[in-house]
């Protein structure tokens, strides 16, 4: 795993810096975007990535459904909502509307966008995290989807103490980092590797809470052994009928969450 720093030297009347010039940032983006995934890199089929585009129409669509049969919560929980890469919270606002009615205390990550992991990132979701659990007095439960669930199994291993449970939906733990289809633009947009996070993690090793993986066979980004884990990685694996995009808008899905919610 490798670090990424800006150092600053001083001397009297000169500052110097090593930060990346604009055209040294574009230069990398390009070298990444040319780069070939590893011979055992397994990304979804094509008719899979094809099907995400149908959840375009969804928040259309429920416009014209029955409002979902949501049962008050035996245990209510304080949830913290991480979303995808390249997603913002608004993206999660119908899942913390139906956690909120079955009676739980969602919060939002408090951060926008999700544009790939960095050093200040984890430092600051980590004190959102700890400021959350003194506020309510009791561990939080991290719902991460895709990226944001590798972050909240991160954020597990950092402070145990105060996180009680994490649910991953469809997050791309375990296997290669190439092991989806969403890699290159993870590239152009962070402008490091898959390969080379900013944080130095272990990505597949099991936080010490317990962890359950929402993962789904028609996933048109991320390959289903990569979300789904091997024992060992998380506690558990749920099998979820949905595409990447709709794990946050899935009944199904929300049925899981709410029941891992209840549970130990």
């Amino acid at each position: 795993m490798a670090h990424q720093a800006i150092n600053r030297e001083s001397a009297p009347g000169r500052k110097r810096s090593n930060a990346p010039t604009l055209r040294e940032m574009i230069a990398r983006r390009f070298e990444l975007l040319g780069r070939s995934p590893p011979g055992d890199a397994r990304t979804p089929a094509l008719r899979f990535l094809l099907g995400e585009l149908g959840e375009l129409v969804v928040p259309l669509r429920r416009g014209f459904q029955p409002e979902l049969d949501i049962p008050e919560a035996k245990r209510k929980r304080v949830v913290i909502l991480l979303p995808g890469f390249g997603t913002h919270p608004f993206r999660m606002r119908y899942m913390a509307r139906q956690l909120e009615r079955a009676g739980h205390k969602v919060k939002r990550w408090g951060m926008g966008f999700n544009l790939g992991p960095s050093l200040e990132l984890f430092e600051t979701l980590s004190r959102r995290v700890l400021d959350v659990r003194e506020r309510y007095g009791e561990p939080v439960v991290l719902v991460g989807w895709s990226l944001g669930g590798v972050y909240a199994r991160e954020i597990a291993k950092r402070h145990p103490d105060a996180v009680a449970k994490v649910i991953t939906m469809g997050s791309p733990f375990s296997g290669s980092p190439y092991d989806n289809n969403a890699w290159r633009i993870y590239h152009l947009v962070t402008g490091h590797s898959v390969e080379e996070p900013p944080i130095e993690a272990d990505i597949p090793v099991k936080p010490p809470v317990e962890t359950v993986a929402l993962w789904s066979p028609r996933d048109g980004i991320v390959a289903p052994r990569a979300s789904c884990g091997r024992p060992g990685e998380r506690d558990r694996a749920v099998s979820i009928r949905c595409s990447h995009v709709g794990f946050p808008n899935s009944p199904e899905c929300l049925r899981a969450v709410l029941r891992e919610l209840d549970g130990p």
